[in-house]
């Protein structure tokens, strides 16, 4: 009976680790949207900056004030040998999403950032030459197919802001492979990266705002009719990005990596879905079938790599048995590569 119970509550833990999830990651997507389309803020590099301030006080808080997480020391030359160019990567990373959410719909956004496991695959294998099974590169082939058919048929397609989501596509893989090799040695959660990462990138991010965007948003608050309501709406954003690194922690803690593959992907349809219903941004018969065919491929893709990683160590070539030690790298850690 006892055991029983404990099951149920196991799930319920789970359901509702991952509709918070959701429900934080899809708030931040579309309340960054508004900010650029309907507040008529189009300043992302300043949008950026306030994401990273409210995130590093947010993880002082949780950590230092409230304790509700420990903190991992981190070595003062460490900080600057291996925080700091992660962070630098990271900022690229967000700044890169927030400019393409600017150009281009949701929609399209969110499934160009699929594209990720092809581009982090394929960076290892052009930098580590790193081997992978078959299965895996069997697995993007719907990923890059669905890619390339939402491309061709989206109706408000952006050339600089599909290349801006690509680019973060880029800088996210990169991201990830780098932290295995700084990062090693430091078991990191998505807390303690914020309370390292976030004031560095904040450091890196405030002159580039200052100088590139600071004369439009005195501008945007001269003319701004209701500027109070909108200060709130672009501070709230800030505040949801960090509770989405937040959530993040507690769903990592709550599932299995089979379940955060599945709800990640369904994730991404959810926050597309909220998005048309809210913007009606136009999307073709065609489109939405690469969209699917994208997620779908995205589900095969965790399918395969949670597969092959539970093979015996002694199985032949598989990535669990590199050739030399540029294949050492594991693939890619999906449970600490979606923060905002």
């Amino acid at each position: 009976m006892e055991e029983n119970r404990l099951c149920q509550w196991t799930a319920i833990r789970s359901i509702l680790a991952i509709v918070q999830w959701w429900g934080f990651n899809v708030t931040v997507i579309i309340m960054n949207k508004w900010i650029f389309q309907k507040l008529d803020f189009k300043f992302p590099l300043s949008v950026s900056s306030i994401h990273f301030i409210c995130s590093a006080i947010g993880a002082y808080l949780v950590i230092k004030v409230l304790k509700l997480k420990p903190l991992i020391t981190v070595e003062p030359e460490d900080r600057w040998k291996r925080i700091f160019p992660m962070s630098f990567v990271f900022c690229i990373n967000i700044v890169l999403g927030n400019v393409s959410l600017r150009y281009i719909p949701v929609s399209f956004m969110q499934t160009i950032k699929s594209f990720t496991p092809a581009t982090t695959v394929i960076l290892q294998w052009l930098v580590w030459r790193k081997y992978f099974d078959w299965r895996i590169w069997a697995s993007l082939v719907p990923i890059v197919g669905g890619i390339l058919l939402t491309s061709i048929t989206e109706l408000s397609f952006n050339m600089f802001g599909f290349c801006a989501a690509l680019f973060g596509c880029l800088a996210t893989s990169t991201k990830t492979i780098l932290a295995e090799s700084l990062l090693h040695g430091y078991k990191f959660d998505s807390i303690n990266t914020v309370y390292y990462m976030a004031p560095f990138a904040t450091m890196i991010l405030a002159v580039p705002a200052l100088l590139l965007e600071g004369a439009g948003v005195l501008e945007w608050f001269r003319t701004t009719p209701d500027l109070l309501s909108s200060l709130v709406i672009i501070f709230g954003s800030g505040v949801m990005a960090f509770c989405l690194n937040f959530s993040i922690f507690y769903v990592i803690h709550s599932t299995t990596a089979v379940t955060f593959n599945v709800a990640g992907n369904l994730k991404v349809a959810v926050a597309v879905t909220c998005s048309w219903l809210i913007f009606r941004n136009p999307i073709s018969p065609m489109n939405a079938f690469g969209c699917a065919v994208t997620l779908v491929g995205c589900t095969f893709y965790g399918y395969v790599r949670q597969m092959i990683s539970n093979q015996p160590p002694g199985t032949p070539r598989t990535p669990r048995t590199p050739r030399n030690r540029a294949e050492m790298i594991p693939l890619v850690n999906d449970k600490l590569d979606d923060k905002v």
